[in-house]
């Protein structure tokens, strides 16, 4: 066997194994998600990529040749079957035909599997980014929810803070009202002062024009009683 078909035999042995740990019984798909979502995975992802396709390319390179080599030993097998030739020659031939056959089920093997686990990497894929969406969308409602709730809440708020200056308001109205009815009380006091203060001075005057008109009618008399005297 040539080294590239060791290398391809080598690569099918570490798909079956690999294969083996995937479906080992006790190992949880939930655990499988967890080892998955290292973000070593993620960093390797482009190099990943690359690799990937390129292990296709060459597998597919390798079966087609493997097909190529099978139908051309096929071919002579026949011809030289019908031409009689030496059973040696037949041997080899047939030699021939079986390695190729080998190498095309290793081959076809190996690009079998490694489409399988390029399907299982887009299926696994597409799983992630549904629930990454359906993750976001749950999470978008939930934050709608809550920004619906402190809304609701807001406008209680605003209700009650209007609510609140309302009344402020209207007990301000009562004050300003009660302030203008005491204003138009002391006012009307000071009137009803300054018209008694008046009264008060007109009748001091009027006291005392009276005293000072008693103090001449009582002098003439006791004048006339001297003179007579």
């Amino acid at each position: 066997m040539t080294v590239q078909w060791t290398a391809v035999a080598a690569f099918l042995y570490g798909e079956v194994g690999v294969l083996l740990v995937l479906c080992l019984p006790f190992i949880s798909p939930l655990r499988w998600q967890k080892i998955f979502m290292i973000p070593l995975w993620s960093k390797m992802a482009v190099f990943w990529n690359k690799m990937f396709l390129t292990i296709i390319v060459l597998l597919i390179i390798l079966f087609l040749d493997a097909v190529r080599e099978v139908r051309k030993y096929s071919a002579i097998q026949v011809n030289e079957k019908v031409a009689s030739v030496s059973a040696n020659a037949i041997d080899h031939i047939q030699m021939k035909l079986f390695r190729s056959q080998r190498n095309l089920y290793i081959s076809g093997f190996s690009l079998f599997l490694w489409l399988t686990y390029l399907t299982g990497a887009v299926a696994q894929s597409n799983a992630t980014k549904y629930y990454q969406k359906a993750d976001f969308k749950k999470l978008k409602e939930v934050n709608v929810s809550k920004l619906a709730y402190v809304a609701v809440k807001i406008r209680g708020c605003k209700k009650a803070q209007l609510k609140e200056i309302g009344q402020l308001k209207a007990e301000l109205q009562k004050t300003s009202n009660a302030l203008h009815k005491a204003n138009n009380e002391v006012a009307a006091v000071k009137k009803q002062s300054e018209g008694l203060k008046r009264e008060y001075d007109r009748l001091m005057k009027e006291y005392e024009r009276l005293q000072v008109g008693g103090s001449g009618s009582l002098c003439e008399p006791s004048k006339e009683k001297a003179e007579t005297t």
